[in-house]
């Protein structure tokens, strides 16, 4: 790991003021950052940074055998690389309580605000990690399959192509016509895949089976009382839908009671249309087994995530591993703000876009009541390490 040596009177600079804004390249009308003080984020100093520190510390763990020279670049921090972002790692392995977090953060990282054509504000959303019912063989009962990844599912990087197409990815399959789009979830749900024996296990709930999918990870208890936990390997590529937008666009609910307990209770109360309605979403997600350690589910940084600590965003704007600051509303317990440091470590097929989230509460049934009532328009800044703050917004 790359080791930075930071100049004091650079920090206080930084964190005293704000500056100049940055936008990403080619899009000067597009996504932007200014970076601001500690003291504009709001509530800043009520919260019990020690638990961020403990998320941060998991990607910490995912860096300390990577070259610290490979880039790490978004459309927002086009120059990064992973030994910026890994920087601070060596400070965070000492922190003890939470008013050494607090200085932590406040020494190694600088805020920056973030804006699109001017806004501040996008959607937050909540998921999960799911309990389930679930057998190892089909039965009548439990008789959703739960899919590997197959093995002809093809993921092209662009950017080996194309210079201008860095970071854009499409899936697809090779056929005799040549190089086109996988399968849809309604031909998947009709039997497309049964061929491959891509089986990983039957469940009892085709809805929670889809529910699943929205989530990413979970754990199955099998009958004899044995669990496994699984976590995505892959999807089809096809475009993400909300079902529960078709379901108002329909007039069957008004989008205030689009929460995903009503939208599951809609498709029980429906079998006839069930089919139907979740293949609107053509998005479809594979799986694979994973240990379960006793740590949270794996996001796609490969860290454990933390309840209440960790989030999903779109990674071409945020790196994994970045630490953000959320500011948001949210009326449902446990409080009506969401005020808190979390650690960028996940992904998501609906998270998309420079100011997006998807805040992951926690497993069961009580995270799963929390995360199916949260959709937000908030904010959120993001904290840089200082030797890349210095670059993104260098002092005039």
């Amino acid at each position: 790991m790359r080791r930075f040596v930071l100049s004091f009177p650079l920090i206080a600079a930084l964190a005293a003021c704000g500056g100049p804004e940055t936008s990403a390249p080619d899009a000067p009308d597009g996504p932007r950052l200014t970076p601001v003080s500690f003291a504009d984020l709001p509530g800043w100093t009520e919260d019990r940074h020690l638990g961020a520190v403990t998320a941060f510390r998991e990607s910490c763990a995912r860096w300390r055998h990577a070259d610290p020279n490979r880039s790490a670049s978004t459309a927002l921090l086009p120059d990064a690389q992973r030994g910026d972002l890994a920087a601070p790692c060596g400070a965070a392995a000492a922190v003890q309580t939470d008013a050494d977090a607090r200085i932590f953060f406040e020494t190694a990282f600088q805020p920056f605000a973030v804006t699109v054509d001017g806004e501040s504000t996008g959607l937050f959303t909540g998921y999960y990690e799911p309990e389930l019912r679930a057998s190892p063989v089909r039965s009548a009962v439990f008789s959703t399959p739960l899919y590997r990844r197959p093995a002809d599912l093809v993921e092209l990087d662009l950017g080996r192509f194309r210079a201008d197409l860095k970071g854009e990815r499409i899936v697809g399959r090779v056929d005799g016509a040549g190089f086109v789009p996988y399968h849809d979830r309604g031909a998947i749900m009709d039997g497309v895949l049964d061929a491959q024996a891509l089986e990983l296990a039957w469940l009892d709930d085709p809805v929670e089976a889809f529910f699943l999918q929205i989530q990413g990870s979970g754990r199955l208890v099998y009958p004899d009382g044995t669990a496994m936990r699984v976590g995505y390997a892959g999807k089809n590529g096809r475009p993400y839908a909300s079902i529960g937008r078709a379901l108002v666009k329909r007039g069957e609910i008004t989008l205030d009671e689009a929460s995903a307990q009503r939208i599951k209770r809609w498709v029980r109360e429906n079998p006839d249309g069930a089919r139907d309605l979740l293949a609107t979403n053509e998005s479809f997600v594979f799986f694979e087994a994973r240990a379960d350690d006793g740590e949270g589910p794996r996001g796609a940084q490969g860290a454990p995530l933390t309840a209440g600590r960790s989030m999903a965003v779109d990674r071409s704007y945020l790196p994994l591993g970045l630490p953000v600051w959320l500011d948001l509303p949210y009326d449902g317990a446990p409080s009506d703000h969401i005020r808190r440091i979390v650690v960028a470590q996940d992904v998501g097929g609906a998270i998309k876009g420079p100011i997006r989230g998807d805040f992951f509460w926690g497993s069961g049934d009580r995270a799963g009541a929390f995360a199916g009532r949260m959709k937000s328009r908030g904010r959120y800044f993001i904290l840089l390490p200082r030797s890349l703050a210095a670059q993104v917004a260098p002092l005039s």
